[in-house]
């Protein structure tokens, strides 16, 4: 092989790489932790590592895109948003209801307690709504940047007043 081969010329470079890493990195040990003094809080907040929860996968699941069906089994759309209120908390999901492939179809905020999630190791997935229907069909149309009305408890309509 030629030395003036790109192949020999990256192949040397990826050696010098590899030599330059220390052992500490190089070794598949996790890094020790760092402990601080408690003296107080830090001078500057961005100096302090932010705490890194680890959440096991089978208790998680992403809810946008989730089919919707009601306790009868009928289908009832898919969420397409969740709406939260200045502190953060969930209050809503939007579920695209009714219509054939998106056209002719509404969105409905609908309480999020009404919502019942799939039990871990449940292969369908679905989130089930205790509404029928017709309850979801007479509720208004949620509508970006307006006031939400949330079809709540029971069916009835609850006014919320976050933008």
């Amino acid at each position: 092989m030629r030395k003036d081969h790109p192949v020999a010329a990256l192949a040397a470079a990826i050696a010098l790489i590899v030599a330059a890493i220390p052992n500490s990195v190089a070794e598949d040990s996790p890094a020790p932790a760092r402990t601080q003094p408690d003296v107080g809080p830090p001078a500057n907040p961005a100096d302090v590592s932010p705490a890194v929860p680890i959440l096991e996968s089978q208790e998680l699941q992403g809810i946008l895109g989730k089919e919707v069906r009601s306790a009868a089994g009928e289908n009832m759309g898919r969420v397409v948003d969740v709406v939260v209120d200045r502190t953060g908390q969930v209050r809503a999901a939007v579920i695209d209801f009714g219509g054939f492939l998106g056209v002719g179809s509404r969105k409905i905020a609908v309480d999020w307690d009404a919502l019942r999630f799939p039990r871990p190791g449940d292969k369908a997935g679905r989130v089930t709504l205790e509404f029928t229907r017709d309850q979801v069909k007479a509720g208004p149309e949620y509508q970006d940047g307006k006031p939400v009305v949330v079809l709540g408890d029971q069916g009835k309509l609850e006014a919320f007043p976050f933008q």
